[in-house]
């Protein structure tokens, strides 16, 4: 079972704190906004998702912040040949963002952060 939830920064308290810096860029779920929030299964779970898409208020630059069982983007090695969860925050795309955004969020939310043609 998945639940999504859809808001803007300081619309809803937010769950995991994370910061990061890469490559002289700060990513810091705090100061970001909210784009959307997926949980997928129970943390037991080799495909246990609990993250968020966040977007930064300044750059609009977007970023995929939370944890994951091993068969997930957040796991790692763990020096052997086997794979473990864990916890990351990773900077996305704006296209990447987007694909994440139609996927999870609803109809509004895509269309306050993404431009969208009528079909």
């Amino acid at each position: 079972m998945v639940h999504i939830k859809s808001k803007e920064r300081g619309d809803a308290p937010k769950e995991r704190k994370m910061k990061k810096i890469l490559n002289g860029q700060r990513w810091d779920t705090e100061k970001a906004n909210l784009v959307c929030e997926v949980r997928h299964s129970h943390p037991r779970d080799f495909s246990y998702v609990r993250a968020g898409l966040y977007q930064t208020p300044r750059s609009k630059r977007y970023f995929l912040a939370g944890e994951g069982g091993p068969m997930t983007v957040f796991a790692h090695y763990d020096g052997g040949n086997s794979c473990c969860g864990g916890e990351n925050l990773i900077p996305l795309s704006a296209e990447e963002a987007r694909t994440y955004a139609e996927q999870y969020a609803d109809a509004e939310t895509v269309e306050r952060f993404f431009a969208v043609e009528e079909a």
